[in-house]
């Protein structure tokens, strides 16, 4: 009896590791599952960028350094300075349309607004630049 009852311990022993090994692999980010979301989040800030020639740099300086062409529109480069650059996917999904006339208003899919915001981000001032 006293066999019985140590080789059900030990098998519950063995169990017990084997499942949370089990639950470690399965919550593990594998070098390739980094590897894809480093890939699509490429994808959408190059889609973002895309976007932001395409709709905004006839006005707004769009990458890492430049002015903007229009003097009320900041570079995206610095947006964060006044926004949390998330907080803009509202205007941009409703349609953004601002104060001064020469601002075109457009409307993004879900999808594009994720992009462009990405790309944003990924050109903002760091701190004490």
């Amino acid at each position: 009896m006293l066999e019985i009852t140590a080789c059900r311990a030990m098998l519950a022993a063995l169990l017990l590791s084997a499942s949370c090994a089990l639950a470690a692999c399965a919550t593990a980010d594998t070098p390739a599952t980094t590897a894809s979301s480093d890939a699509l989040e490429s994808a959408r800030i190059e889609r973002g960028q895309h976007l932001a020639v395409t709709n905004c740099s006839g006005c707004h300086a769009i990458g890492r350094s430049g002015d903007s062409r229009h003097p009320m529109a900041p570079p995206f480069r610095q947006l964060s300075r006044n926004y949390h650059v998330n907080e803009l996917e509202e205007a941009f999904a409703e349609g953004v349309l601002v104060g001064h006339p020469d601002m075109p208003e457009f409307t993004l899919s879900p999808e594009d607004v994720d992009s462009l915001l990405s790309y944003i981000q990924s050109v903002q001032e760091r701190r004490g630049a």
